[in-house]
């Protein structure tokens, strides 16, 4: 019995030795923890387009949430790239006569959907629950300019600035014209930075356009 137990355990030690020794050169070929083809990279298809939908009123963010849902289930992130709801801050007054920053939807009923024109990405769109149709004639998918683009915040081409996050800079245009703030976040895609700035005594983050800023020398 004995030498049985002796045997096994010898066993066990050259399979934990060989195992081990197989880890050590996988992590001796890829020290990065990376495979051999690198980290995914998305690539936009050439022929995806933007296009409007149009949704009852109140649904938008319901037609957001269930379409991103159906995109992941079904596997179709290739197809259906982005679905957003366009927002932009604005400062208004409430009851008390306070000033405060709120985010409103610029075009209430409508999402836009990044995607390529398939019949399974229309028919996926077309039916999900508070979506009236596509805007386009006869609710035929027309894709958005690049003019008509551009005040939605979605640009394609891309831009370089003088500022990241971190970087002190002042509002030169706008509701927040001639206040100073320090970025905390930048989206590449909408061109926009969120500052925090002083108001009532407190932080608020604002979310300002690459347009209306400058950063201080």
């Amino acid at each position: 019995m004995a030498e049985i137990i002796a045997e096994n355990k010898a066993e066990d030690i050259a399979e934990e030795t060989v195992e081990n020794e197989a880890a050590e050169a996988a992590v001796e070929n890829d020290p990065e923890g990376e495979s051999e083809e690198g980290p995914d990279e998305k690539k936009i298809p050439d022929n995806a387009h933007w296009y409007v939908v149009h949704t009852y009123s109140g649904y938008e963010n319901k037609v957001k949430t269930d379409l991103d849902n159906t995109i992941k289930n079904r596997h179709l992130e290739d197809l259906i790239l982005e679905v957003r709801i366009p927002t932009q801050m604005v400062s208004e007054l409430n009851s008390k006569g306070q000033r405060k920053t709120a985010e409103r939807k610029m075009f209430p009923g409508y999402v836009l959907v990044h995607m390529v024109k398939t019949n399974d990405t229309w028919y996926v769109v077309r039916n999900t629950r508070g979506v009236t149709g596509f805007v386009g004639p006869g609710s035929e998918p027309i894709p958005l300019s690049e003019e008509e683009m551009k005040p939605l915040g979605i640009h394609v081409e891309n831009m370089v600035v003088d500022f990241g996050v971190g970087d002190t800079i002042a509002v030169v245009a706008g509701v927040w014209k001639d206040t100073i703030g320090e970025i905390t976040r930048m989206d590449m895609n909408k061109r926009t930075a969120t500052i925090t700035v002083e108001l009532f005594g407190r932080g608020t983050s604002v979310e300002i356009s690459f347009d209306e800023i400058s950063k201080m020398r």
